[in-house]
Protein backbone atom coordinates (compact mmCIF):
# COMPACT_ATOMS: atom_id res chain seq x y z
CA UNK A 1 0.00 0.00 0.00
CA UNK A 2 1.22 3.66 -0.45
CA UNK A 3 2.55 5.38 2.63
CA UNK A 4 3.02 8.68 1.27
CA UNK A 5 6.88 7.94 0.33
CA UNK A 6 8.09 9.27 -3.29
CA UNK A 7 7.57 7.11 -5.85
CA UNK A 8 11.38 6.37 -5.97
CA UNK A 9 12.02 2.32 -6.25
CA UNK A 10 14.89 0.92 -4.00
CA UNK A 11 18.60 0.70 -5.60
CA UNK A 12 18.86 -3.00 -4.92
CA UNK A 13 16.99 -5.29 -7.30
CA UNK A 14 16.29 -8.57 -9.34
CA UNK A 15 19.00 -6.83 -11.74
CA UNK A 16 21.72 -7.43 -9.01
CA UNK A 17 20.71 -11.10 -9.21
CA UNK A 18 22.70 -13.88 -11.01
CA UNK A 19 21.78 -17.33 -11.30
CA UNK A 20 22.55 -20.74 -13.34
CA UNK A 21 20.05 -23.09 -14.01
CA UNK A 22 20.30 -25.86 -16.33
CA UNK A 23 16.70 -26.89 -16.99
CA UNK A 24 15.10 -24.38 -19.32
CA UNK A 25 11.48 -24.20 -17.80
CA UNK A 26 13.14 -23.70 -14.22
CA UNK A 27 15.28 -21.24 -15.66
CA UNK A 28 12.08 -19.05 -17.07
CA UNK A 29 10.20 -19.46 -13.55
CA UNK A 30 12.96 -18.69 -11.50
CA UNK A 31 13.28 -15.30 -13.12
CA UNK A 32 9.65 -14.60 -12.84
CA UNK A 33 9.71 -15.72 -9.42
CA UNK A 34 12.08 -13.63 -8.34
CA UNK A 35 10.66 -10.80 -10.15
CA UNK A 36 7.42 -11.15 -8.43
CA UNK A 37 8.27 -11.36 -4.68
CA UNK A 38 10.51 -7.85 -5.40
CA UNK A 39 7.28 -6.25 -6.93
CA UNK A 40 5.25 -7.36 -3.60
CA UNK A 41 8.29 -6.61 -1.58
CA UNK A 42 8.34 -2.96 -3.10
CA UNK A 43 4.21 -2.71 -2.76
CA UNK A 44 4.18 -3.67 0.76
CA UNK A 45 6.98 -1.65 1.76
CA UNK A 46 5.08 1.46 0.38
CA UNK A 47 7.54 2.38 -2.35
CA UNK A 48 4.51 2.21 -5.06
CA UNK A 49 3.71 0.16 -8.24
CA UNK A 50 6.83 -0.32 -10.39
CA UNK A 51 6.92 1.00 -14.37
CA UNK A 52 6.30 -0.77 -17.44
CA UNK A 53 7.48 -3.03 -17.98
CA UNK A 54 6.17 -5.22 -14.86
CA UNK A 55 8.55 -8.24 -15.92
CA UNK A 56 11.75 -7.15 -17.26
CA UNK A 57 14.40 -8.99 -18.85
CA UNK A 58 17.28 -10.69 -16.66
CA UNK A 59 20.14 -10.97 -18.33
CA UNK A 60 22.00 -11.92 -15.20
CA UNK A 61 20.56 -15.20 -15.49
CA UNK A 62 22.22 -18.34 -16.99
CA UNK A 63 20.66 -21.52 -18.62
CA UNK A 64 23.47 -23.68 -18.49
CA UNK A 65 24.88 -26.29 -16.42
CA UNK A 66 26.67 -25.13 -13.66
CA UNK A 67 29.51 -27.60 -13.25
CA UNK A 68 30.52 -29.00 -16.66
CA UNK A 69 30.19 -27.32 -19.84
CA UNK A 70 29.78 -29.53 -22.87
CA UNK A 71 28.80 -27.35 -25.71
CA UNK A 72 32.32 -29.23 -27.10
CA UNK A 73 31.51 -32.70 -26.37
CA UNK A 74 35.11 -33.70 -27.25
CA UNK A 75 36.79 -30.81 -24.83
CA UNK A 76 34.41 -30.51 -21.21
CA UNK A 77 35.26 -27.99 -19.54
CA UNK A 78 34.47 -26.32 -16.50
CA UNK A 79 31.82 -23.45 -16.48
CA UNK A 80 32.76 -19.94 -15.84
CA UNK A 81 30.35 -18.82 -12.67
CA UNK A 82 29.70 -14.65 -12.56
CA UNK A 83 32.03 -12.46 -10.04
CA UNK A 84 29.45 -11.92 -6.87
CA UNK A 85 29.84 -11.10 -3.61
CA UNK A 86 27.78 -13.75 -1.89
CA UNK A 87 26.72 -17.64 -3.57
CA UNK A 88 23.71 -18.76 -1.99
CA UNK A 89 22.23 -21.88 -3.27
CA UNK A 90 20.55 -25.67 -2.91
CA UNK A 91 22.57 -27.87 -4.98
CA UNK A 92 21.08 -31.32 -6.06
CA UNK A 93 21.44 -33.94 -3.86
CA UNK A 94 22.00 -37.18 -5.34
CA UNK A 95 24.77 -39.68 -3.48
CA UNK A 96 27.84 -40.81 -5.59
CA UNK A 97 26.14 -44.63 -6.05
CA UNK A 98 23.15 -43.24 -7.88
CA UNK A 99 24.76 -40.35 -9.89
CA UNK A 100 25.20 -42.88 -13.08
CA UNK A 101 21.56 -44.48 -12.85
CA UNK A 102 20.61 -40.55 -13.15
CA UNK A 103 23.09 -38.59 -15.08
CA UNK A 104 24.28 -41.92 -17.71
CA UNK A 105 27.60 -43.01 -17.80
CA UNK A 106 28.90 -40.55 -20.30
CA UNK A 107 28.34 -37.58 -18.69
CA UNK A 108 29.69 -39.09 -15.36
CA UNK A 109 32.61 -39.63 -16.90
CA UNK A 110 33.48 -36.86 -18.02
CA UNK A 111 33.04 -34.85 -14.99
CA UNK A 112 35.19 -37.16 -12.73
CA UNK A 113 37.83 -36.59 -15.45
CA UNK A 114 37.41 -33.02 -15.33
CA UNK A 115 37.14 -32.55 -11.56
CA UNK A 116 39.22 -35.70 -10.49
CA UNK A 117 41.91 -33.20 -8.89
CA UNK A 118 39.63 -31.66 -6.60
CA UNK A 119 36.47 -33.70 -5.34
CA UNK A 120 36.77 -37.37 -5.30
CA UNK A 121 35.31 -39.78 -7.54
CA UNK A 122 33.26 -41.03 -4.14
CA UNK A 123 31.81 -37.89 -3.38
CA UNK A 124 28.32 -37.04 -3.88
CA UNK A 125 26.82 -34.27 -6.71
CA UNK A 126 26.28 -31.42 -4.13
CA UNK A 127 30.27 -31.63 -3.75
CA UNK A 128 31.22 -30.27 -6.60
CA UNK A 129 29.35 -26.83 -6.08
CA UNK A 130 30.81 -26.93 -3.19
CA UNK A 131 34.11 -26.89 -4.84
CA UNK A 132 33.23 -24.77 -7.13
CA UNK A 133 32.52 -22.05 -5.01
CA UNK A 134 35.82 -22.36 -2.96
CA UNK A 135 37.20 -21.90 -5.89
CA UNK A 136 35.35 -18.85 -6.64
CA UNK A 137 36.46 -17.36 -2.88
CA UNK A 138 39.95 -18.53 -3.35
CA UNK A 139 40.25 -16.41 -6.57
CA UNK A 140 38.09 -13.84 -4.77
CA UNK A 141 35.41 -13.79 -7.68
CA UNK A 142 32.99 -14.20 -4.02
CA UNK A 143 33.58 -12.90 -1.17
CA UNK A 144 31.31 -15.65 1.26
CA UNK A 145 29.02 -18.88 0.50
CA UNK A 146 26.36 -20.25 1.96
CA UNK A 147 24.90 -23.89 0.83
CA UNK A 148 22.91 -26.66 1.39
CA UNK A 149 23.67 -30.18 1.32
CA UNK A 150 22.89 -33.61 2.85
CA UNK A 151 24.28 -34.83 5.83
CA UNK A 152 26.67 -36.80 4.17
CA UNK A 153 28.48 -34.19 3.35
CA UNK A 154 30.31 -34.11 6.62
CA UNK A 155 31.73 -37.86 6.39
CA UNK A 156 34.17 -39.98 3.69
CA UNK A 157 34.39 -38.69 0.55
CA UNK A 158 32.41 -35.85 1.12
CA UNK A 159 34.27 -34.34 3.82
CA UNK A 160 37.46 -34.06 1.71
CA UNK A 161 35.74 -30.93 -0.12
CA UNK A 162 34.92 -29.50 3.34
CA UNK A 163 38.67 -30.07 4.45
CA UNK A 164 40.07 -27.93 1.43
CA UNK A 165 37.39 -25.21 2.40
CA UNK A 166 39.50 -25.09 5.53
CA UNK A 167 42.83 -25.31 3.56
CA UNK A 168 41.81 -22.42 1.46
CA UNK A 169 39.64 -20.33 4.35
CA UNK A 170 37.12 -21.32 7.29
CA UNK A 171 33.70 -22.34 7.93
CA UNK A 172 31.89 -19.62 9.70
CA UNK A 173 28.66 -20.97 9.71
CA UNK A 174 26.77 -24.25 10.05
CA UNK A 175 23.45 -26.37 10.93
CA UNK A 176 25.00 -30.28 11.32
CA UNK A 177 21.82 -31.36 11.08
CA UNK A 178 18.40 -29.69 10.11
CA UNK A 179 15.61 -30.70 9.14
CA UNK A 180 13.82 -30.23 6.03
CA UNK A 181 10.79 -30.56 3.84
CA UNK A 182 10.77 -31.66 0.34
CA UNK A 183 8.20 -32.84 -2.18
CA UNK A 184 6.77 -33.70 0.83
CA UNK A 185 9.55 -36.06 2.27
CA UNK A 186 11.08 -35.30 5.91
CA UNK A 187 14.84 -35.11 5.28
CA UNK A 188 17.83 -33.77 7.48
CA UNK A 189 20.15 -31.60 5.92
CA UNK A 190 23.61 -29.49 6.63
CA UNK A 191 23.59 -25.77 6.11
CA UNK A 192 27.37 -24.25 5.76
CA UNK A 193 28.29 -20.99 5.28
CA UNK A 194 32.10 -20.25 4.60
CA UNK A 195 34.62 -17.70 3.16
CA UNK A 196 38.56 -17.00 3.07
CA UNK A 197 38.62 -16.83 6.42
CA UNK A 198 37.95 -13.14 7.65
CA UNK A 199 35.20 -13.96 9.54
CA UNK A 200 35.91 -14.02 13.24
CA UNK A 201 32.82 -15.23 15.06
CA UNK A 202 31.65 -18.73 14.09
CA UNK A 203 27.96 -20.04 14.80
CA UNK A 204 27.42 -24.20 14.80
CA UNK A 205 23.95 -25.74 15.62
CA UNK A 206 22.90 -22.23 16.78
CA UNK A 207 25.74 -21.38 19.15
CA UNK A 208 28.38 -19.56 19.33
CA UNK A 209 31.99 -21.74 19.49
CA UNK A 210 35.43 -21.18 18.65
CA UNK A 211 35.96 -23.72 15.61
CA UNK A 212 34.19 -25.35 13.25
CA UNK A 213 35.74 -28.89 12.29
CA UNK A 214 35.29 -30.10 8.62
CA UNK A 215 33.08 -33.03 10.31
CA UNK A 216 30.75 -29.92 11.19
CA UNK A 217 31.94 -30.35 14.72
CA UNK A 218 33.38 -27.67 17.51
CA UNK A 219 34.62 -30.05 20.09
CA UNK A 220 38.32 -29.84 20.95
CA UNK A 221 39.37 -33.08 19.95
CA UNK A 222 39.30 -32.46 15.81
CA UNK A 223 38.85 -36.38 14.86
CA UNK A 224 39.01 -35.27 11.29
CA UNK A 225 42.55 -35.15 11.90
CA UNK A 226 42.91 -39.07 12.50
CA UNK A 227 44.68 -41.31 10.31
CA UNK A 228 43.75 -44.81 8.87
CA UNK A 229 45.87 -47.66 10.43
CA UNK A 230 47.47 -49.98 8.42
CA UNK A 231 47.21 -53.10 10.71
CA UNK A 232 43.57 -52.68 10.30
CA UNK A 233 42.96 -53.26 6.88
CA UNK A 234 41.48 -56.24 5.32
CA UNK A 235 39.59 -56.82 8.62
CA UNK A 236 36.18 -55.16 8.42
CA UNK A 237 34.44 -55.41 5.06
CA UNK A 238 31.17 -54.04 3.34
CA UNK A 239 28.89 -57.44 2.43
CA UNK A 240 27.16 -58.51 -0.73
CA UNK A 241 25.39 -56.56 -3.42
CA UNK A 242 22.95 -58.87 -5.33
CA UNK A 243 21.91 -56.39 -7.94
CA UNK A 244 18.34 -58.46 -8.74
CA UNK A 245 16.10 -61.03 -7.51
CA UNK A 246 18.52 -64.02 -6.58
CA UNK A 247 16.77 -63.85 -2.77
CA UNK A 248 14.71 -67.20 -1.61
CA UNK A 249 12.55 -67.33 1.21
CA UNK A 250 13.38 -70.52 3.27
CA UNK A 251 10.45 -72.58 2.38
CA UNK A 252 11.73 -72.56 -1.40
CA UNK A 253 15.05 -72.37 -0.46
CA UNK A 254 14.60 -75.80 1.55
CA UNK A 255 13.06 -77.14 -1.77
CA UNK A 256 15.49 -76.16 -3.86
CA UNK A 257 18.11 -77.50 -1.30
CA UNK A 258 16.93 -81.21 -1.56
CA UNK A 259 17.11 -81.28 -5.68
CA UNK A 260 19.93 -83.21 -7.41
CA UNK A 261 21.86 -82.14 -10.25
CA UNK A 262 22.80 -83.81 -13.74
CA UNK A 263 27.21 -83.25 -12.73
CA UNK A 264 26.05 -84.24 -8.88
CA UNK A 265 26.78 -81.90 -6.87
CA UNK A 266 24.25 -80.81 -4.68
CA UNK A 267 22.48 -76.94 -4.67
CA UNK A 268 24.04 -76.14 -1.43
CA UNK A 269 26.80 -75.44 -2.94
CA UNK A 270 24.93 -71.92 -4.64
CA UNK A 271 22.55 -72.02 -2.15
CA UNK A 272 23.48 -70.29 1.51
CA UNK A 273 21.28 -68.08 3.96
CA UNK A 274 21.01 -64.38 3.67
CA UNK A 275 21.22 -61.67 5.86
CA UNK A 276 20.44 -57.70 5.63
CA UNK A 277 20.63 -54.75 8.32
CA UNK A 278 16.86 -55.03 9.43
CA UNK A 279 17.65 -58.64 9.76
CA UNK A 280 19.84 -57.90 12.62
CA UNK A 281 17.99 -54.69 14.18
CA UNK A 282 14.37 -56.97 13.85
CA UNK A 283 14.16 -60.01 13.60
CA UNK A 284 15.44 -62.74 10.75
CA UNK A 285 13.53 -63.11 7.85
CA UNK A 286 14.86 -66.79 7.63
CA UNK A 287 15.90 -65.73 4.06
CA UNK A 288 19.00 -67.96 1.79
CA UNK A 289 20.11 -66.29 -1.29
CA UNK A 290 21.41 -67.90 -4.79
CA UNK A 291 25.52 -66.97 -4.98
CA UNK A 292 26.78 -68.91 -7.54
CA UNK A 293 30.30 -67.04 -6.55
CA UNK A 294 32.94 -66.62 -9.58
CA UNK A 295 31.39 -69.60 -11.96
CA UNK A 296 31.55 -69.18 -15.33
CA UNK A 297 27.81 -68.95 -16.88
CA UNK A 298 28.21 -72.54 -17.98
CA UNK A 299 29.65 -74.20 -14.57
CA UNK A 300 26.75 -72.23 -12.82
CA UNK A 301 23.90 -73.52 -15.39
CA UNK A 302 24.98 -77.21 -14.33
CA UNK A 303 23.01 -76.38 -10.79
CA UNK A 304 20.07 -76.46 -12.78
CA UNK A 305 16.99 -75.14 -10.37
CA UNK A 306 18.94 -72.46 -9.25
CA UNK A 307 20.05 -71.60 -12.46
CA UNK A 308 16.83 -71.62 -13.62
CA UNK A 309 15.50 -69.26 -11.41
CA UNK A 310 18.15 -66.62 -11.63
CA UNK A 311 17.37 -66.95 -15.35
CA UNK A 312 13.41 -66.25 -14.98
CA UNK A 313 13.75 -63.43 -12.02
CA UNK A 314 17.36 -61.66 -12.46
CA UNK A 315 18.31 -62.03 -16.23
CA UNK A 316 15.95 -59.52 -17.71
CA UNK A 317 17.14 -56.96 -15.71
CA UNK A 318 20.27 -57.61 -15.79
CA UNK A 319 20.24 -57.69 -19.52
CA UNK A 320 19.25 -53.64 -19.94
CA UNK A 321 21.95 -52.66 -16.80
CA UNK A 322 24.04 -49.91 -18.20
CA UNK A 323 27.44 -51.61 -17.06
CA UNK A 324 29.08 -53.83 -19.52
CA UNK A 325 29.87 -56.00 -16.28
CA UNK A 326 26.94 -56.39 -14.93
CA UNK A 327 25.22 -57.08 -18.58
CA UNK A 328 27.28 -60.05 -19.89
CA UNK A 329 27.66 -61.25 -16.21
CA UNK A 330 24.47 -61.08 -15.09
CA UNK A 331 24.30 -64.61 -13.30
CA UNK A 332 26.81 -63.38 -10.47
CA UNK A 333 25.69 -60.57 -8.30
CA UNK A 334 27.15 -57.13 -8.63
CA UNK A 335 29.50 -56.65 -6.12
CA UNK A 336 30.53 -60.19 -4.39
CA UNK A 337 32.97 -58.74 -2.66
CA UNK A 338 35.72 -61.46 -3.22
CA UNK A 339 38.36 -60.12 -0.37
CA UNK A 340 34.76 -60.43 2.33
CA UNK A 341 34.68 -64.03 1.53
CA UNK A 342 38.08 -64.78 1.17
CA UNK A 343 38.38 -63.98 5.03
CA UNK A 344 35.15 -65.26 6.23
CA UNK A 345 35.89 -68.73 4.91
CA UNK A 346 37.97 -70.16 7.37
CA UNK A 347 35.26 -68.83 10.13
CA UNK A 348 32.53 -70.59 11.79
CA UNK A 349 31.22 -67.55 12.58
CA UNK A 350 31.85 -63.41 12.13
CA UNK A 351 30.36 -60.45 13.66
CA UNK A 352 28.26 -57.62 11.99
CA UNK A 353 26.89 -54.35 12.49
CA UNK A 354 24.11 -52.56 10.20
CA UNK A 355 25.39 -49.66 8.09
CA UNK A 356 22.73 -47.58 9.31
CA UNK A 357 20.80 -47.95 12.62
CA UNK A 358 19.75 -46.26 15.59
CA UNK A 359 21.67 -48.43 18.07
CA UNK A 360 25.14 -49.33 17.21
CA UNK A 361 25.02 -52.82 18.00
CA UNK A 362 27.38 -55.87 16.86
CA UNK A 363 26.13 -59.51 16.62
CA UNK A 364 27.46 -63.20 16.12
CA UNK A 365 26.83 -64.45 12.65
CA UNK A 366 27.12 -68.05 11.85
CA UNK A 367 28.66 -69.43 9.03
CA UNK A 368 27.84 -69.86 6.01
CA UNK A 369 25.79 -67.07 6.17
CA UNK A 370 26.62 -64.60 3.33
CA UNK A 371 25.94 -60.56 4.74
CA UNK A 372 24.17 -58.19 2.74
CA UNK A 373 25.71 -54.79 1.77
CA UNK A 374 23.57 -53.35 4.38
CA UNK A 375 26.05 -54.89 6.42
CA UNK A 376 29.62 -54.36 7.25
CA UNK A 377 31.48 -57.70 8.88
CA UNK A 378 34.69 -58.20 10.41
CA UNK A 379 36.83 -61.17 10.33
CA UNK A 380 37.09 -62.15 13.50
CA UNK A 381 35.67 -64.92 15.80
CA UNK A 382 36.58 -64.85 18.89
CA UNK A 383 35.16 -62.82 21.61
CA UNK A 384 37.35 -60.59 22.60
CA UNK A 385 36.60 -58.56 19.27
CA UNK A 386 33.14 -58.79 19.74
CA UNK A 387 33.60 -57.13 23.28
CA UNK A 388 36.08 -54.51 21.61
CA UNK A 389 33.73 -53.50 19.03
CA UNK A 390 30.61 -53.33 21.34
CA UNK A 391 32.67 -51.24 24.12
CA UNK A 392 31.51 -47.54 24.82
CA UNK A 393 34.70 -46.68 23.75
CA UNK A 394 34.51 -47.56 20.09
CA UNK A 395 30.88 -47.21 20.22
CA UNK A 396 31.87 -43.23 21.22
CA UNK A 397 34.47 -42.97 18.52
CA UNK A 398 32.87 -44.35 15.34
CA UNK A 399 29.15 -42.03 16.07
CA UNK A 400 31.80 -39.16 16.04
CA UNK A 401 33.66 -40.39 12.90
CA UNK A 402 30.40 -41.50 11.33
CA UNK A 403 27.64 -39.88 9.70
CA UNK A 404 24.17 -40.30 9.35
CA UNK A 405 21.23 -41.01 7.46
CA UNK A 406 18.70 -38.80 8.68
CA UNK A 407 18.56 -39.38 12.35
CA UNK A 408 20.49 -42.75 12.36
CA UNK A 409 24.26 -43.42 12.49
CA UNK A 410 25.94 -45.16 9.36
CA UNK A 411 29.13 -47.20 9.75
CA UNK A 412 31.46 -46.43 7.76
CA UNK A 413 34.69 -49.21 7.65
CA UNK A 414 37.01 -46.54 6.32
CA UNK A 415 36.48 -43.83 9.36
CA UNK A 416 34.66 -45.33 12.49
CA UNK A 417 37.09 -49.14 12.38
CA UNK A 418 40.56 -48.35 10.13
CA UNK A 419 41.05 -45.17 12.32
CA UNK A 420 40.50 -46.99 15.91
CA UNK A 421 43.38 -47.29 17.42
CA UNK A 422 42.40 -50.66 19.95
CA UNK A 423 43.98 -51.12 23.28
CA UNK A 424 46.94 -53.79 23.63
CA UNK A 425 45.75 -55.91 26.43
CA UNK A 426 47.38 -58.45 28.49
CA UNK A 427 46.16 -61.87 28.51
CA UNK A 428 44.17 -61.49 31.75
CA UNK A 429 42.72 -58.66 30.64
CA UNK A 430 41.68 -60.25 27.10
CA UNK A 431 39.99 -62.88 28.99
CA UNK A 432 38.35 -60.55 30.65
CA UNK A 433 36.70 -58.61 27.92
CA UNK A 434 36.17 -61.99 26.24
CA UNK A 435 34.18 -62.90 28.79
CA UNK A 436 31.81 -59.83 29.52
CA UNK A 437 31.11 -60.30 25.70
CA UNK A 438 30.36 -63.77 25.73
CA UNK A 439 28.10 -62.97 28.61
CA UNK A 440 26.62 -59.84 27.08
CA UNK A 441 26.13 -61.44 23.99
CA UNK A 442 24.58 -64.91 26.05
CA UNK A 443 22.04 -62.39 27.89
CA UNK A 444 20.73 -60.85 24.95
CA UNK A 445 20.35 -64.29 22.83
CA UNK A 446 18.37 -65.95 26.01
CA UNK A 447 16.20 -62.55 25.76
CA UNK A 448 15.43 -62.77 21.65
CA UNK A 449 14.76 -66.31 21.55
CA UNK A 450 13.66 -67.73 25.15
CA UNK A 451 14.16 -71.57 25.25
CA UNK A 452 10.47 -71.63 26.48
CA UNK A 453 9.09 -70.13 23.54
CA UNK A 454 11.35 -71.95 20.42
CA UNK A 455 12.73 -75.16 19.45
CA UNK A 456 15.57 -76.72 17.48
CA UNK A 457 14.63 -77.91 14.14
CA UNK A 458 17.51 -79.46 12.09
CA UNK A 459 17.32 -79.41 8.62
CA UNK A 460 18.91 -82.17 6.34
CA UNK A 461 19.88 -81.73 2.46
CA UNK A 462 22.72 -82.89 0.22
CA UNK A 463 26.19 -81.03 1.19
CA UNK A 464 30.24 -81.49 -0.19
CA UNK A 465 33.07 -80.91 2.04
CA UNK A 466 34.39 -78.36 0.52
CA UNK A 467 31.14 -76.36 0.10
CA UNK A 468 29.75 -73.36 2.35
CA UNK A 469 28.16 -75.95 4.29
CA UNK A 470 31.31 -77.92 5.33
CA UNK A 471 31.25 -77.80 8.95
CA UNK A 472 27.72 -79.92 8.81
CA UNK A 473 28.20 -82.29 6.31
CA UNK A 474 27.90 -85.74 7.90
CA UNK A 475 29.11 -88.84 6.41
CA UNK A 476 30.66 -88.27 3.30
CA UNK A 477 31.04 -90.63 0.59
CA UNK A 478 34.58 -90.94 -1.69
CA UNK A 479 33.28 -87.83 -3.72
CA UNK A 480 32.99 -85.36 -0.43
CA UNK A 481 29.42 -84.95 -0.90
CA UNK A 482 27.23 -86.46 2.47
CA UNK A 483 24.18 -85.09 4.36
CA UNK A 484 24.20 -81.80 5.80
CA UNK A 485 22.38 -81.67 9.31
CA UNK A 486 21.80 -77.52 9.93
CA UNK A 487 20.15 -76.52 13.21
CA UNK A 488 17.80 -73.62 13.73
CA UNK A 489 15.90 -71.98 16.38
CA UNK A 490 12.16 -71.53 15.45
CA UNK A 491 8.74 -70.47 17.94
CA UNK A 492 7.27 -73.73 19.68
CA UNK A 493 3.76 -72.60 18.23
CA UNK A 494 1.72 -69.68 16.71
CA UNK A 495 1.12 -68.46 20.38
CA UNK A 496 5.10 -68.13 20.89
CA UNK A 497 5.78 -66.63 17.27
CA UNK A 498 3.85 -63.48 17.95
CA UNK A 499 4.89 -63.26 21.37
CA UNK A 500 8.76 -63.46 19.73
CA UNK A 501 8.02 -60.83 17.03
CA UNK A 502 8.54 -58.33 19.59
CA UNK A 503 12.10 -59.51 20.21
CA UNK A 504 13.94 -57.50 18.45
CA UNK A 505 17.65 -55.40 19.75
CA UNK A 506 15.90 -52.39 18.61
CA UNK A 507 13.18 -52.94 21.21
CA UNK A 508 15.63 -54.38 23.72
CA UNK A 509 17.90 -51.04 23.64
CA UNK A 510 15.16 -48.62 23.09
CA UNK A 511 14.07 -50.25 26.43
CA UNK A 512 17.56 -50.77 27.94
CA UNK A 513 16.40 -52.82 31.40
CA UNK A 514 19.19 -52.72 33.81
CA UNK A 515 20.32 -55.84 32.75
CA UNK A 516 21.43 -55.15 29.90
CA UNK A 517 22.76 -51.81 30.92
CA UNK A 518 24.90 -53.77 34.22
CA UNK A 519 26.08 -55.91 31.19
CA UNK A 520 27.18 -53.18 29.09
CA UNK A 521 29.37 -51.54 32.05
CA UNK A 522 31.09 -54.51 33.01
CA UNK A 523 32.27 -54.99 29.00
CA UNK A 524 33.06 -51.33 29.75
CA UNK A 525 34.98 -51.52 32.65
CA UNK A 526 37.47 -54.48 30.87
CA UNK A 527 37.54 -52.48 27.97
CA UNK A 528 38.68 -49.26 29.81
CA UNK A 529 41.46 -51.47 32.29
CA UNK A 530 42.86 -53.02 28.82
CA UNK A 531 43.60 -49.25 28.19
CA UNK A 532 44.45 -47.86 31.79
CA UNK A 533 42.38 -45.25 31.61
CA UNK A 534 39.25 -44.54 33.72
CA UNK A 535 35.65 -45.52 33.22
CA UNK A 536 34.36 -42.02 34.43
CA UNK A 537 35.96 -40.47 31.61
CA UNK A 538 33.81 -38.06 29.36
CA UNK A 539 32.76 -38.97 26.16
CA UNK A 540 35.24 -35.32 25.59
CA UNK A 541 37.99 -36.62 26.89
CA UNK A 542 37.34 -40.32 25.33
CA UNK A 543 37.82 -38.36 22.03
CA UNK A 544 40.94 -36.60 22.77
CA UNK A 545 42.84 -39.61 24.08
CA UNK A 546 41.91 -41.76 21.34
CA UNK A 547 42.25 -39.28 18.75
CA UNK A 548 46.25 -39.03 20.50
CA UNK A 549 46.96 -42.83 20.63
CA UNK A 550 45.63 -42.85 17.18
CA UNK A 551 48.04 -40.08 15.97
CA UNK A 552 50.89 -42.24 17.84
CA UNK A 553 50.36 -45.49 16.13
CA UNK A 554 49.85 -43.58 13.09
CA UNK A 555 53.17 -41.89 13.34
CA UNK A 556 55.16 -45.52 14.91
CA UNK A 557 53.42 -47.35 11.58
CA UNK A 558 54.88 -44.99 9.38
CA UNK A 559 58.35 -44.88 10.95
CA UNK A 560 58.50 -48.77 10.86
CA UNK A 561 57.51 -48.49 7.10
CA UNK A 562 54.64 -50.31 7.23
Amino acid sequence: MDRGLPGLLPLVGPWQLHGIEVNPYAFELAQMTVWIGYLQWTRNNGFGEADDPVLRPMDTFECKDAILDLSDPGNPREPEWPRVDFIVGNPPFLGGKKMRTELGDGYVDDLFALWRARVPAEADLVCYWFEKARAQIERRSAKRVGLLATQGIRGGANREVLERIKASGDLFFAESDRPWVIEGANVHVSMIGFDAGEETERQLDGNRVDRIHSNLAAQAADVTRARRLPDLRDRAFMGDTKGGAFDLTGDAAIELLKMVNPHGRPNSDVVVPWVNGRDVTQRSNGKYIVDFGDRSEEAAARYEAPFALVTERVKPARLSNRRDTYRKLWWIHVEPRPAMKRALDPLTRFIATPTVAKHRLFVWLAAPTLPDHQLIVFGWEDDRWLGLLHSKLHGTWALRLGTRLETRPRYTPTTCFETFPFPRPTPEQEQAIAEAARELDALRERWLNPPEWTREEVLEFPGSIDGPWKRYVHDPDDRGIGIVRYPRLVAKDDECAEQLKRRTLTNLYNQRPAWLDLAHRKLDQAVFAAYDWDPGLSDEQILERLLALNLERAAEEATSGR
